[in-house]
Parts: structure tokens; sequence; C-alpha cells
């Protein structure tokens, strides 16, 4: 019977069977893998029409718009960036909340930017009175404000909860069962979910 190490000793790359492997990378580049005696090779193979896998861009532009309050909107920076959409919602002014994001209408709304990180360690109530005041600002003038940062999902849906909370006296779940209402994609990081569920109890009555 041979050992172990003798079958190691005798075995030789001569013997391996050519093998073939399709594979499809991220970018929807097909390639085979050959793998032989003689080492390995790669291929590019031609793509099939309409065959291609892997990640899609979306380019789609998100212009859905929450109307929250009539003076009171939630949205992208898409709508943000769009003059025909705020127009049409007879918007006056802005409230940027992302981070890095231009404003490209200032001759012809009211902006305000307070750039946000989109983290969980990111204290989000810091940043509600200085938010708050500005859209308080909108509605006094008669106003419609865009609440919005880029992807309209996390930032500015957490600064228009804590408005509804801290202005209007709302729990926290009122608050933001009204925004999800609103816009369906609004999902705070966890996080911000935390920090507002908190300031109900530490902050909700305490007038600033």
């Amino acid at each position: 019977m041979h050992s172990l190490s003798q079958e190691i000793q005798s075995f030789s790359l001569t013997r391996l069977r050519r093998q073939c492997t399709h594979v499809t990378t991220v970018t929807g580049r097909r390639l085979l893998e050959t793998r032989s005696a003689g080492g390995e090779q790669v291929e590019e193979l031609e793509q099939e029409q309409g065959a291609g896998c892997g990640f899609i861009e979306d380019t789609s532009l998100d212009l859905q718009i929450g109307v929250v309050r009539p003076f009171l909107l939630l949205g992208s920076q898409d709508a943000a960036h769009d003059i025909d959409t705020l127009q049409r919602f007879k918007v006056s002014h802005v409230l940027n909340v992302a981070y890095g994001v231009s404003n490209l209408f200032p001759h012809q709304m009211v902006y305000k930017t307070i750039q946000i990180l989109d983290l969980p360690d990111t204290d989000i109530t810091s940043y509600l009175k200085e938010s708050s005041t500005f859209i308080d600002q909108a509605k006094e003038q008669d106003g419609v404000v865009l609440v919005h940062c880029n992807a309209g999902v996390s930032r500015s849906p957490s600064v228009v909860i804590g408005y509804l909370m801290i202005r209007e006296g709302l729990s926290f779940d009122d608050a933001f069962s009204q925004v999800k209402q609103a816009r369906p994609s609004s999902r705070p990081n966890s996080g911000f979910y935390q920090q507002l569920q908190n300031y109900e109890c530490e902050q909700l009555h305490s007038p600033f």
C-alpha cells in the first residue's frame, strides 16, 4: 500500500484534466477561464445581445415629492434640482441637509444649507433647532419649503420628523408614520431612529 507521501511524490501535473469555467463579472463581462497542466488562461467572450448581467445603473430621477404639510415638503436632491418640479409644487424655500450637494436656483429660491452626514453616530438632534427655525420662516412668509438630502431617505425625513415632534407635539411614532405616508421611501438610519425616539422622552416638552 502506497503511503500518502508516495502518492504526492508520484503525482504529475500532466495527469490534471483540462477544466473550463465560465465567469460573468459584476460589470457584465463574460470570461472563459481554462486550467490545465500548462497553466491558466483567460479569454474574454463576446457579449450576447441583451444578455448582460451584473449591476445596472439606475439613471432614473426621483422626483417624488412627499407633502407632509401644505407648507412642508420632503424629497431628494433630484427634486431639488428640477425647476419644473419646484415650480409645480410652488416651492419658495429649500432646506438642503445633504453634504456636498449644491443649490441650483439661488435667484429663485430662499436656501438654507445644513451639511449633515448620514452616519448613525451623527447627532441629528443637534440640527433640529436650526432646521425648524428655517421651516417656520417659510411658513410665516406663506411659502412652501422643500426639505431634501441626497436620496430623501434618512437625513431629510429625520429633520421633518423632528420638526413635527417639536412644533406640533407629536410622538415619534406619529411623526414617523405621517412622514412615511407622505414619502414611503423614508427610512432614517438606525442611529437617527434611536436618537429621535430618545429625543421624544428627553426634549419634547422643553421649548427652544
